[in-house]
């Protein structure tokens, strides 16, 4: 299924895309995209839904983040080999864990908002891990039993923010807009592999990324068993998975995002977002 949530901003409500491409409203049978509804046995019953049934929703309406309510928006940084080369950093010998906050989430073709004070808002394609029930203690073996789907996630960077400022990477990760999702929730049974999805991202219509998770360090069961052995998994949270190289603070020169930009990602089999970046007032 690609689950979505369509609507205002704090008012969006849940809906489906069917085997058409048309977009169906699903809130007579739940209430949102997040916590409970991602359990296996609620996704069975949506997905035991006439569809057909269904209102359909214009294709007009704007698309809110995939997942509603979400807890934790956990992140891995430096995931990719080819991303650590050209960040100059060494590939980590366990995954690299910060969170991005909560508020950072917005829908997949909101305006991005460039925060005061930036002089390096940077882009980062990532695969989203949503996970669907409780995981704690969780070995890798059974991880996958613990996710919902996944999703596109852009993992906007300011990197002045994040590196030279000291502390942690946090303030330079969750500026408010810097965490779209979606454009869909895709569950786990229409992706084949997760360690093998193309991955891309455009600034203006010039390709920067053009990547494969097959490239990645830490793939997604061992990212789920490791987090789950520091923190509880809550059904809801999203795992940031990484990014392929190409970001702009591995070009040289450095090239970064600046008010009327437009930045367009996908990745195979999840759909694709759009954003115009402006500066924030």
């Amino acid at each position: 299924m690609k689950l979505l949530r369509y609507g205002a901003p704090g008012a969006e409500r849940p809906a489906l895309v069917d085997a058409n491409g048309t977009i169906r409203d699903i809130s007579a049978h739940v209430s949102d995209i997040s916590g409970a509804a991602l359990d296996p046995q609620n996704l069975a019953k949506l997905a035991a839904l006439d569809l057909a049934a269904l209102p359909e929703v214009s294709s007009t309406e704007r698309l809110g983040p995939c997942v509603g309510q979400t807890g934790k928006f956990i992140c891995i940084g430096l995931n990719y080999s080819d991303h650590a080369a050209e960040s100059g950093m060494a590939v980590p010998p366990e995954p690299v864990i910060f969170m991005k906050a909560s508020s950072a989430i917005c829908g997949p073709n909101d305006d991005v908002l460039i925060p005061r004070g930036s002089e390096k808002t940077d882009w980062e394609v990532e695969l989203g891990v949503v996970i669907g029930k409780t995981a704690k203690y969780v070995s890798e073996a059974d991880a996958m039993e613990y996710v919902a789907g996944y999703c596109v996630s852009h993992d906007v960077s300011e990197r002045a923010f994040q590196t030279e400022r000291s502390g942690q990477w946090t303030k330079g990760k969750s500026c408010d807009t810097f965490g779209p999702i979606g454009p869909w929730l895709v569950t786990k049974d229409e992706i084949a592999d997760p360690q093998n999805l193309t991955m891309w991202l455009k600034v203006n219509g010039e390709t920067m990324q053009n990547g494969t998770t097959a490239t990645m360090v830490y793939g997604v069961a061992f990212l789920v068993s490791y987090l789950s052995q520091f923190m509880s998994l809550q059904p809801g949270d999203v795992i940031s998975t990484g990014t392929p190289p190409g970001v702009g603070m591995g070009m040289k020169p450095q090239r970064y995002l600046k008010p009327g930009d437009v930045v367009e990602l996908g990745i195979e089999g999840l759909g694709t977002q759009k954003q115009t970046f402006r500066a924030d007032a």
